[in-house]
Formats: C-alpha cells, structure tokens, sequence
C-alpha cells in the first residue's frame, strides 16, 4: 500500500508541474536517447567490418603480389623472381597440410564500356573454383563455369557497380562489353559486396564492387599487361580445413614464397580472421568511448534530478513536518522522495527509448552510416536512466528525511 502511495503521490506530483517536470526530465530522455543511438551507430560500423572480412573468408590465407615500382621491379627481377606464379600455387597445395582450395587471380585495370557509357574497372582472372574458396553471391546470372574456363571464352561476370553504370536501366545478361579492346559478354552480376576503405595492406581502399571476372585462361591472352615485368598472378588465395591453424600454415606459406621468390621482399600475407578479431577489439573499444561520452548526458540529466527534488523538499518542508508529526518515519519520507526520482527518470528513460529507437532507424535510412539496433543497448540505456534517478534522488530524499518535525511545521 505505501508503494503504491508513493507512487501515486509521484504522479500527481509530475502532473501537477508538467513543464518543470518535463525539463528535469530532457537530460535522461536526451541522455537515453544517445547512448542507444551512439551503440547502433556503432554495432553498424562492427557489421559492416565483420562482412568485409567474412566475404575474404575467415578461413583463408591471402598472398598479394606487391605493388613495386618500375625501378624496384626490375631490381627483383635481376634478382630471379618473377613474382606471384601457377607454380607457386602448386608448391603451395602440394607441401602446406590441409589446404582445401586454392584460388588464383590476376588483375589489371581497364576501361569497360557499353554503348555511349564507361567506368573505371579492374579485370580479374579466376578459375571457377574461387566461388567455393571467396564469397561470391550470384545476383543474377550465373558465375564463369568449368567448360567456359577450358575453353577460354571471353565471358565475365559484373561487379554490383560496374553493373549499375553500364546497364542502369538494361538487363546486363548475355550482352557484350567492351574490357580494354577486348568484347566480353556477361554472363552475371554478383551482389554489392563490402567495401575496404581503411588501410589494410595491399587491399587499402579496395572497392570489390568495380570488380570485372573472366577466365584466367582467357586473361593471359586478351588482357595486355601494363607492365611487362608485371607478375603472372596479383593474388593466391587458400583455403584451408582446419581455421585453428592459419598462423602456422601463414609462416608455412611465407617461407615456399620466399624460397621460391629467391629471398625478394615482393609478396605480402594477409590473414582475414586476425584482421577481424582487430576490428572487433577495435569495435568494442569504439562502442564503449560512445557510450561513455553519452552516458554523461545521463549523468547531467541526474544532477538536474537532484536540483529539482533538493528544491522539492524546500517547497514541501510543511509537508514533511506534518507527516513526521502524525507519525511518519524517516523511512517514509526518504522512500516518496525516492519514488519521486525514480519515476522522474522511468518516465524519462521510456521517452529516451523511443526516441533512441526512432535515431536509430531514421539515421540508417536517411544517410549513408548504417546503423544496428542492438537489444542490450536499450536494456543498458533504461538501466542506467533507473540507476541515476535512485543515485541523485537519494541525497535530497535524505536531507529530507534528516528534517526535525517542529522545525519543519513552522518553516515559511
């Protein structure tokens, strides 16, 4: 019965003095509304980093051949390498234990174009296995099959950009684009993939989308190097059986390069599950600076709190003498004002969760960041708004349940 006295008291009280009220609640209901927002905004960034490497695969050892300069790629060739090689792929699956699929590429930048229309792109040779090593998801269309390889058709398959460019208002299927000087004609389009725009080796800056596949039986023959130095693969990608070992097969890999590449400092190893786990550290570090510097304004909408019930008791300090002196104890009084608190900032947080909720969604739509509503940010924004309505409530609830009777009944 006295809880729901108090509680009933607190509403009247809120009612009452709907203007202050809503004042003293801006802080909590702004303070809220950040820490969920800023935890979406955040989680967003996490998934979108976690599908970039998820679509190198987190199985996967990759090896880049090395962007040299001319002068430096000379210098190595003198020196015996001739870069990333098929012979090095075969060393490779004939002595690392465990490898499942190897998947080679090379690359080399053109110009497509398709009618009176033309974008920057970068040719890429595979075979057809890589759809079973990368993560390669159809569109439309179909991806460069085993007879189409062996009989080096020129066949490609459209990046998620290139696609849109060349064919915005055209199905791009079984039409004929012009790569470099060479006609190709499309036989898919995969879907938009993640982008790399932070520094991560020789994959910095890497939009996949601009990306153009063909048979790499039919690259050696159609597509003119740009250098004639140039290696015969940009990339070799493994996959392997067992995750748990990717840093032994790594140095596994490193030294039949090296071995291979006569000691030549031209090739580079990335393994996409140790980026991953960076970025999640990275994430979680980002995710809580966001909802650190958002649970201040909770923790100033608290202090707000305090100043309107330490004002509170002034205003109702009769009040206080009067039900201490019908037998009211201190217990009592330091409970109602309390409850006060509590329901100043439940109330509060509730708006705060709506309005985060709203933030969340609306950002993602309307710009460019995406955004990921996640359900602890909304238990952990709610919960803080109750902490700080019991912490800073419970200093004037205090003060006046400290006041003597007497004093109290004849304050003016």
């Amino acid at each position: 019965m006295q809880i729901k006295e108090n509680i009933r008291v607190a509403v009247y009280g809120l009612r009452d003095h709907k203007f202050r009220s809503f004042l003293t609640m801006l802080g909590i209901i702004f303070g809220t509304a950040s820490v969920i927002t800023m935890i979406s905004i955040g989680e967003g960034a996490k998934k979108q980093a976690m599908a970039k490497y998820q679509d190198l695969g987190v199985s996967n050892i990759i090896v880049r051949d090395k962007d040299l300069t001319d002068t430096d790629m000379e210098e190595v060739r003198t020196k015996f390498s001739q870069g990333l090689t098929l012979s090095d792929t075969k060393a490779i699956t004939e002595i690392v234990p465990g490898v499942k699929g190897i998947a080679p590429q090379s690359e080399a930048k053109v110009d497509a174009m398709y009618g009176d229309k033309s974008s920057k792109a970068t040719v890429i040779g595979v075979t057809p296995e890589v759809t079973q090593i990368l993560n390669y998801r159809m569109d439309k269309g179909s991806f460069i099959d085993k007879d189409q390889y062996d009989r080096h058709l020129k066949v490609c398959v459209l990046g998620a950009n290139i696609a849109r460019e060349l064919f915005t208002f055209e199905d791009p299927i079984s039409k004929n684009v012009k790569l470099g000087d060479q006609w190709f004609e499309v036989s898919g389009v995969l879907q938009t993939k993640a982008l790399f725009t932070e520094t991560v080796g020789e994959l910095a800056a890497r939009d996949l989308n601009n990306d153009v596949y063909i048979p790499i039986s039919t690259f050696g023959n159609r597509i003119q190097k740009q250098n004639p130095l140039s290696s015969e693969l940009k990339q070799v990608t493994i996959k392997l059986e067992n995750s748990e070992r990717l840093i032994e097969s790594a140095a596994v890999i490193r030294s039949i390069i090296s071995r291979r590449h006569f000691n030549n400092d031209d090739f580079s190893i990335i393994i996409p599950y140790e980026l991953m786990e960076q970025e999640k550290r990275e994430s979680r570090i980002y995710n809580l600076l966001l909802a650190s510097i958002a649970a201040i304004s909770l923790i100033v909408g608290g202090i707000g709190i305090m100043n309107i019930m330490l004002a509170s008791v002034l205003e109702r300090t009769q009040e206080i003498g009067i039900r201490r002196a019908i037998g009211g104890k201190k217990s009592d009084i330091m409970s109602q004002f309390v409850t006060e608190a509590m329901t100043i900032s439940i109330t509060g947080g509730l708006i705060g969760v709506f309005l985060g909720v709203f933030l969340s969604l609306g950002i993602g739509l309307v710009t460019a960041v995406r955004t990921w509503l996640a359900l602890y940010s909304i238990f952990i924004a709610f919960g803080f708004s109750v902490v700080v309505g019991i912490t800073f409530g419970y200093l004037p609830a205090k003060r006046a349940a400290d006041l003597k009777p007497i004093e109290s009944i004849r304050h003016e």
